[in-house]
């Protein structure tokens, strides 16, 4: 059966092509398929070889039971059997092939999956390169903007229009616009991420009349983020990447990965780690390693609920939990269960070791077989969610900001006082007055969780970007309180932050994407570490708080300094005219 409608569409007129002065008469034609090519109709050879598949495979089972029961070997075969095995090899072929359909056309024409000539064809009037003209949307595509082109290069009005979809990929977008076709299950369908994509593009602008001619969709390595970073794409964001640094943190440089799309960001978190290094440096210190999840489960009575409360936190318990916790990864190892109770509900925070991952599949994994494991025990215990907000994932919680989730870390520098008057522009004591009424008290008026500093999530967003981490995940991540304090009779100042709840991996997620995993290997923490598990997830977050140290320290002296207007009106104001963007 062929799966796939033929367009009863008529051929179009003659169009003229004009190419290197001279012009060729083109009519286009109905693009024939490979199908074309076999001996009967699509439908007959489909029918031919689903019968012939079903017929060798009953015939070879009939015949290898016979040698069974009259214990002949069954490698020895006569003709028939021969014969059969080559059939069957033939007509799994086929049918693997979709019917054939697929195999033969990657064989006879593969340049035709995805787009039916490229721009230099379409121009150059080749059969195939023009089959619909579409009046709904007038498609400019960011596939003809070279890469690294400036900010205020539109399209050329005689750039080359982007190459129409093929014959094939018209009815299959036609069937997702007619909603026949669900656009999530283009990939499985198709088997070609790139081209799903594509068709999923131009079905949503069909949809909504709209164009996404500024989306790039070109260049991308689709096949890397199908069932785990991203679902149903049409395209991806630029987001331009600077590099702040030397950083010197605990005797070495790194130079750090920041994606913003805000001016001065990376200036100023550059200035603080020049200030970091002409002073010697910082360092750190790791204080906790452990990512939670906290499931939610109601009994019947609150006295239920407290037996399993003594239960969990029981020492003489814990080892029996923790070796059924740790099945679900050679890397997870479970450290602690606390319990709170709130009427019949418990609420059960676990916390555990991840390695280099993030780990919050790895936590969760452990977490249900401990679940499942009470249930022998507790059966009258109802599983509400494997997660009850006591954890707390990308909330602000003080949970997190009290215990600490993922890495705790604190970080610690002493500036020089000719440092902070010769490159910070201020003084000692205008910073740490400011800091006092700005990071503390300021903070504690507006009822601050966690947020007693400047802008660390600033940082923490840009290089949890860069590096492939959730961003999400910058909320608690950016818990940071910052202390500044004049030692040395005065003269020089000592500047910390502590950060309780940075939540990073090296593995898994969206490190792996190219552009990601590029910039992990700047920093020298790419992937998981085989000498010491998990330390280069450690090194990551002490490397975030770095960053965060100095990106504090310099925009508090810009604020000191009075300089933080000025600093935006010179990097983060465009003198393009925008409204030309658009035309």
């Amino acid at each position: 059966m062929d799966v796939r409608r033929r367009p009863t569409t008529k051929p179009f007129a003659p169009i003229k092509h004009v190419k290197m002065g001279g012009v060729v008469d083109d009519r286009i034609k109905k693009e024939p398929k490979a199908s074309d090519a076999l001996p009967l109709p699509l439908y007959i050879t489909n029918a031919v070889f689903f019968t012939l598949f079903f017929s060798v495979v009953y015939f070879l089972l009939t015949r290898w039971r016979e040698k069974i029961r009259n214990s002949t070997p069954l490698h020895i075969l006569d003709l028939s059997e021969i014969v059969a095995i080559f059939a069957f090899v033939a007509s799994f072929i086929y049918l693997l092939g979709f019917f054939g359909i697929d195999f033969v056309q990657s064989i006879l024409r593969p340049s035709t999956d995805i787009w039916a000539a490229d721009d230099e064809d379409a121009t150059a009037g080749k059969p195939g390169a023009y089959k619909h003209v579409e009046d709904a949307i007038l498609k400019e595509d960011s596939r003809q903007v070279p890469c690294g082109a400036a900010l205020d290069c539109a399209l050329p009005k005689d750039a080359p229009a982007a190459p129409p979809p093929t014959e094939e990929d018209e009815e299959i977008i036609k069937s997702v616009v007619e909603g026949k076709t669900p656009s999530y299950t283009l990939e499985s369908k198709l088997g070609d991420c790139k081209r799903a994509a594509a068709i999923r593009r131009e079905a949503l602008q069909r949809m909504t009349g709209k164009s996404l001619a500024g989306l790039p969709l070109e260049n991308f390595d689709y096949e890397s983020i199908l069932g785990q970073c991203c679902e149903m794409p049409v395209g991806y964001v630029q987001i331009p990447v600077g590099i702040a640094g030397p950083l010197v943190l605990d005797g070495r440089e790194y130079m750090v990965p920041m994606a913003t799309t805000e001016g001065c960001l990376v200036a100023s978190t550059n200035r603080g780690c020049k200030a970091i290094s002409l002073s010697g440096g910082a360092a750190s210190v790791l204080l906790k390693d452990g990512m939670t999840r906290a499931p939610v489960v109601r009994f019947p009575t609150a006295q239920r609920a407290a037996e399993l409360k003594f239960f969990l936190e029981d020492p003489a318990n814990f080892d029996t939990l923790s070796t059924v916790f740790n099945r679900s990864s050679r890397f997870a190892k479970l450290q602690t269960i606390k319990c709170a109770i709130a009427g019949k509900n418990l609420y059960s925070r676990f916390t555990c070791s991840t390695g280099d991952a993030m780990g919050m599949n790895m936590i969760s994994k452990g977490v249900q077989n401990v679940l499942d494991f009470l249930q022998n025990d507790f059966p009258d215990m109802d599983v509400i969610g494997i997660s009850g907000n006591f954890c707390s994932d990308k909330k602000p919680a003080a949970v997190n900001w009290i215990e600490g989730r993922g890495k705790s870390v604190v970080c610690e520098v002493v500036i020089d006082g000719d440092v902070v008057r010769k490159v910070l522009k201020t003084n000692v004591a205008a910073l740490v007055e400011l800091n006092m009424l700005k990071n503390l008290a300021g903070s504690a008026m507006a009822g601050a969780l966690g947020g007693f500093n400047a802008h660390a999530s600033n940082i923490v967003s840009a290089i949890y970007i860069a590096t492939g981490q959730d961003p999400a995940q910058n909320i608690e991540s950016s818990h940071c309180i910052t202390m500044m304090e004049a030692v040395n009779d005065g003269k020089d100042l000592h500047v910390s932050v502590t950060m309780p709840s940075i939540e990073v991996g090296t593995v898994g997620g969206g490190t792996q994407l190219a552009s990601q995993s590029a910039c992990l290997n700047l920093l020298g923490v790419k992937g998981a570490n085989r000498e010491s598990a998990g330390s280069n997830a450690r090194l990551l977050a002490t490397i975030v708080a770095g960053s965060v140290l100095a990106g504090e320290l310099s925009l508090m002296s810009a604020l000191a300094a009075g300089q933080l207007v000025r600093s935006h009106m010179k990097y983060n104001r465009s003198s393009k005219d925008v409204t030309k963007l658009s035309a």
